[in-house]
């Protein structure tokens, strides 16, 4: 196999690259890992499918299939690839309308969505489309989840309670469970509340245990010891079900074409959630592990692991933060520990799943709370409320949307608040007047540093950003203002353009009509260091002659110099 082939199959599939210098040292770090791991992974898939509105294997199936191919294609080493709560609750509140009522038809809509998943992620990293997930602020993500965990909340507590629990919205589930909150099962929430009780203590004090499988074994156990599923028993309380033993049939789902006008918005929802949630967890690893994270690669990775979801009868998955997190914190060297957490779960499924049919739903309801109760970043509001209020009117907007609107529709309104607020700050760039920093020849804004230096009869502008056609007229709106403004009319207008790294066709002109306008009122402008391709663009332009014919030699300094107007005030 020639060298440049080895290098491209590499490049697509990273365990290639790193199989090969395995050591023997690091597979007891990686068998410990993996074990831990899927500790975890268990009743997350349990927790995350009855979010999902789907029977208890469907979770395991997901973090099984998707676990075998994840660790090929990962750019992170320890990233883990599972269901999350935020897409199954996207997926189990988006889908009960389309499946009508029917849980089959349901399951084989959850696993078309994971293929769609699967196809939108492959297409992405086919067009290196790494940057996506920059657009989806951190402050739009932040009132998703805190509008997710508390959706969430309200579709949970009545299984603690053993209440029966609606399907409507988050305002409407939460009235429904204030109404019924009076025929709470004493049974089911003694056995929810304590359980809810040992997770949150093992969060607090057995941080990076799996607290939450022992939960589940002594949910199980005292179902059969205290007789809790005893029909006709006032104090019987539901249990989780029969959950099949082995593993589903691979294949296509029996999904009609008609269907895909209905998944394909929230296929791609997922995809965003997965798409930024991911990057975020590789970020974390890379920054603190060293090495580099390749956002594209990790595309590729999630389409492998959704399509394997899809086939296997899962539905849509992603990176998890705090399955990841476990998983390093387990000693993990490389991503072989998440396919020996898969392994371990193939075991269950093939020889233990009977076992989990006594598990209490309340028990799974206090599982679910606590894993999810992360995503309510009461400190994240708090200091965008301190940092930046229109940021965090931009969070409460995204909170509002999931809680009113429904999560798909919370998840597109983020993403649209995200795209206008980048326009709306790309479109009013920052335009800087700049004064001589004292005892030098160099210049900086001077709102920011008061003591510098003006210059009598100039007025220097540096505008910091590209010069588009969006943005242009803001910012010679912004100069041409400033100079009216001045009580002495400058002589010159210093237009300093070595923040601005492009200039398109509108803004070049624009500059021309500025600079024709300041010329009529007696004022020169002369454009200063500009980037080659700005001066390319102005000459080409015919504009150059109206700027102070642009060079690359001329510095602000010497703009100011030339006009004999150096001293200062």
């Amino acid at each position: 196999m020639s060298q440049s082939v080895r290098s491209r199959l590499t490049s697509l599939v990273p365990a290639l690259g790193w199989i090969g210098g395995y050591q023997r040292s690091w597979l007891r770090a990686d068998l410990v890992a993996g074990i831990t791991l899927a500790a975890y992974l268990l009743p997350a898939g349990l927790g995350d499918a009855s979010l999902a509105n789907l029977p208890p294997q469907a979770g395991l199936y997901a973090c099984l299939f998707g676990g075998l191919v994840f660790w090929l294609f990962c750019s992170s080493r320890h990233t883990t690839v599972t269901v999350t709560s935020a897409i199954s609750l996207l997926v189990g509140a988006s889908l009960g309308g389309i499946a009508g009522g029917d849980t089959t038809r349901f399951g084989v809509l959850a696993a078309g969505t994971a293929l769609l998943v699967a196809l939108i992620a492959f297409i992405a990293w086919l067009a290196k489309a790494g940057s996506i997930v920059n657009f989806i602020s951190e402050s739009v993500m932040v009132g998703f989840k805190c509008g997710v965990a508390l959706f969430l909340a309200s579709t949970q507590l009545p299984k603690l309670c053993g209440i029966p629990g609606s399907h409507g919205d988050f305002w409407e589930n939460s009235g429904h469970f204030l109404k019924l909150l009076h025929t709470t099962n004493p049974t089911s929430i003694t056995i929810g509340g304590s359980a809810l009780l040992l997770l949150v203590l093992g969060k607090r004090f057995l941080k990076h245990q799996p607290v939450a499988l022992f939960v589940v074994v002594g949910g199980i156990l005292a179902s059969h010891w205290l007789g809790l599923d005893a029909p006709g028993d006032p104090r019987a309380v539901k249990m989780l079900g029969a959950v099949p033993h082995g593993p589903p049939a691979l294949g296509l789902p029996a999904l009609h074409w008609s269907y895909l006008n209905d998944l394909v918005p929230l296929a791609l929802a997922c995809f965003l959630l997965g798409a930024v949630e991911t990057a975020a967890i590789g970020r974390t690893f890379a920054a603190k592990h060293g090495g580099r994270f390749d956002a594209n690669q990790e595309f590729l990775a999630l389409a492998a692991a959704n399509l394997a979801a899809g086939l296997g009868r899962g539905f849509p998955i992603s990176g998890g933060m705090s399955q990841s997190l476990v998983n390093e914190g387990g000693g993990a060297r490389t991503p072989l520990s998440g396919a020996i957490a898969a392994g371990i779960i193939l075991l269950v499924v093939l020889f233990f799943s009977s076992l989990l049919a006594a598990l209490p739903q309340p028990v799974l309801a206090a599982v679910v709370l606590v894993a999810v109760a992360g995503l309510f970043q009461a400190a994240a509001l708090k200091h965008l409320w301190h940092g930046d209020r229109a940021e965090f009117l931009v969070a409460m907007v995204a909170i509002v949307g999931v809680l009113g609107q429904g999560l798909l529709r919370g998840v597109m309104i983020g993403a649209i608040l995200s795209l206008l607020l980048l326009l709306r700050r790309a479109s009013r760039p920052h335009v800087a007047f700049l004064g001589r920093i004292p005892g030098t020849r160099r210049f900086s804004d001077q709102e920011r540093h008061p003591d510098n230096e003006l210059i009598p009869g100039v007025l220097i502008v540096r505008p910091e950003s590209s010069l588009l056609y969006f943005n242009m007229d803001h910012v010679r709106d912004t100069i041409a203002e400033r100079v009216r403004a001045e009580i002495t009319p400058p002589k010159l207008v210093v237009l300093d353009l070595s923040a601005a790294p492009y200039v398109d066709l509108h803004s070049t002109h624009t500059l021309a009509a500025l600079a024709d306008e300041l010329a009529a009122a007696g004022v020169r402008v002369q454009a200063v260091e500009a980037h080659a391709s700005v001066r390319e663009r102005l000459r080409n332009e015919g504009v150059a002659a109206k700027l102070g014919a642009v060079t690359r030699f001329t510095s602000v300094a010497d703009a100011v110099e030339s006009m004999h107007l150096a001293t200062p005030t």
